[in-house]
């Protein structure tokens, strides 16, 4: 799932099981999860769920910070 650049509308991954068709849909969060593959027509179809990037900023999430001149 990823959002469409300043946008509310995400957008979804999914693939199908049967004969493997990725695709993406642009979805509310109030529609239903599209079951039936645009491509073979069978009712195989699932998300894909993958990492979401994340940034850390600021201070306290690195062993280093924090530390004085003895690099331990």
């Amino acid at each position: 799932m990823s959002f469409d650049q300043g946008g509310t509308v995400p957008t979804y991954h999914y693939r199908c099981k049967n004969c493997g068709y990725d695709f993406t849909e642009q979805q509310s969060f109030e529609d239903d999860p599209i079951t039936v593959c645009p491509q073979c027509g069978q009712e195989q179809v699932r998300k894909v769920y993958s990492a979401v990037p994340i940034e850390f900023k600021g201070h306290g999430f690195y062993r280093t910070d924090g530390r004085g001149g003895s690099g331990k």
